[in-house]
């Protein structure tokens, strides 16, 4: 695959593996697309139509030259039993093709496939959902006549729910994205949380994520110099400057999260241990909260949860969501946060 592709869109997203594809070039094309034509150029020949060079160059628009490259890969790359017969001046297929061999997947590959379309359904109105859905498309057309089973029917068996999803403002999300693909600086007004006043920004944009059900960006802010996590629904006015950056070669956005529980990292060092209820010990155990948890059991069938994490703040919020099934055993500092904030309920409550 050439750099152009690894240059991609440089968002937070899984990488799906063992679909073997051609791929076309991306710059502009004055002719039909190579792919296009080379299913076109199948789709007569699986009819068991007889053509020349004459009708493809006059029906495709192209030279002849450009058919015999797209009829030579048919035959040599892509193994399809393409013949020329002299004495009639046609090519022909030797024998029956089902279908034309752009992918390789199995049925179980291709569901996976169909279940990450449902997915990405949640996401819809981003740039990359419509390509992503022409993709699965072409994907589930070229095994149409090669799977036993209707993904349409089976696709209804799973769906996706998430509570709080953001709202991604195309305006906002196209000329960043666009601006981090290219590296190009900048500026947009920001509004902090519980702030009425937007300060202006301007930026080197590193890199688009997806995080807690809401997009955003990571950059370096020039006038503050230091690395910062912008929400992107509460920036404004994005303009792209001309004025060109490099992305230090040492960044990577792994890195960046590693010590986020969700999306806020921190230069510290906290080790944050909870002590949950046997009523919620199985919820907790049942999944993957962050890469440096750990998990005892205790003897009346609770859980000690411990992670290592940056900051204090995102935690609070997360153990606060549990309600009286978590315990903040430490750090002192997190439990007497805890016990101030739980005084404020029970202050307010009982009004």
């Amino acid at each position: 695959m050439g750099k152009e592709y690894l240059r991609g869109w440089d968002i937070a997203c899984p990488t799906l593996k063992k679909v073997q594809i051609y791929f076309m070039p991306t710059k502009p094309q004055l002719s039909r697309p190579p792919l296009e034509r080379m299913l076109k150029i199948h789709a007569a020949l699986r009819r068991g139509e007889l053509i020349n060079s004459s009708q493809l160059v006059a029906e495709l628009e192209v030279t002849r030259k450009t058919i015999g490259r797209d009829i030579a890969f048919m035959r040599d790359r892509l193994d399809l039993p393409i013949e020329y017969d002299a004495k009639r001046a046609v090519y022909r297929y030797t024998h029956q093709v089902e279908a034309f061999p752009t992918v390789n997947v199995t049925e179980g590959e291709l569901l996976a496939l169909l279940v990450a379309q449902r997915a990405l359904e949640q996401y819809r109105g981003t740039p990359f959902h419509r390509q992503l859905e022409i993709a699965f498309g072409k994907l589930s057309d070229g095994l149409r006549d090669r799977i036993s089973f209707s993904p349409a029917d089976e696709i209804r068996t799973v769906s996706f729910k998430n509570i709080g999803l953001g709202k991604t403002d195309l305006a906002i999300f196209n000329p960043l994205s666009a601006a981090v693909l290219h590296h190009n600086e900048v500026t947009f007004s920001y509004r902090k949380p519980g702030s009425s006043q937007a300060t202006q920004r301007r930026v080197h944009p590193y890199h688009l994520a997806h995080r807690e059900n809401l997009w955003y960006l990571v950059g370096f802010d020039v006038e503050r110099e230091a690395l910062r996590t912008f929400a992107l629904p509460r920036i404004l006015k994005v303009k792209a400057t001309a004025e060109k950056f490099v992305r230090p070669p040492d960044f990577s956005p792994e890195t960046f999260f590693a010590n986020a529980l969700g999306v806020l990292g921190g230069s510290g060092n906290h080790k944050i241990v909870i002590r949950f209820t046997a009523a919620a010990a199985e919820r907790v155990r049942e999944r993957e909260w962050h890469e440096s948890q750990e998990m005892r059991e205790l003897r009346s069938g609770g859980l000690e949860l411990t992670l290592r994490l940056g900051a204090l703040e995102e935690a609070k919020q997360w153990i606060l969501g549990w309600g009286a099934a978590a315990e903040v055993v430490g750090p002192a500092s997190l439990r007497e946060n805890m016990r101030k904030t739980v005084e404020t309920l029970v202050e307010r409550y009982t009004k």
